[in-house]
């Protein structure tokens, strides 16, 4: 007597986004509704963007939002660009932000590695 094999499982390829609840392939880097970072295991929160670039761009340009525009954060680029970086607060803060790893590029993932691939 022949057993029947059981059909294999196959994996999910559709989950929702932990921000917003859409929808989304499991091969997406990012949700395409709100841009966050995808969970799926194997893709990294990790901007491709350098802590380190950023970090001296903060220092030596910061009034002038140099680090907004390199991690392509054009709006607030432009606001510092105006602003001379928030009337240097924005500088600051953006200094600490930076130096913790906690800083976001345009796209929502965080400018962590000290260098960039």
């Amino acid at each position: 007597m022949q057993s029947k094999s059981r059909p294999k499982l196959v994996a999910r390829e559709m989950f929702y986004c932990t921000k917003c609840g859409h929808l989304m392939h499991q091969s997406a880097r990012a949700c395409p509704e709100c841009g966050a970072p995808s969970s799926v295991q194997g893709w990294s929160d990790i901007s491709d963007r350098s802590r380190l670039t950023a970090l001296l761009l903060c220092i030596f340009l910061g009034i002038f939002g140099v680090h907004r525009f390199y991690v392509g954060k054009m709006g607030t680029g432009v606001l510092w660009l105006v602003t001379g970086g928030l009337f240097g607060i924005g500088v600051v803060y953006d200094l600490a932000i930076i130096a913790s790893g906690e800083f976001e590029d345009a796209d929502g993932f965080r400018v962590a590695a000290w260098e960039s691939d």
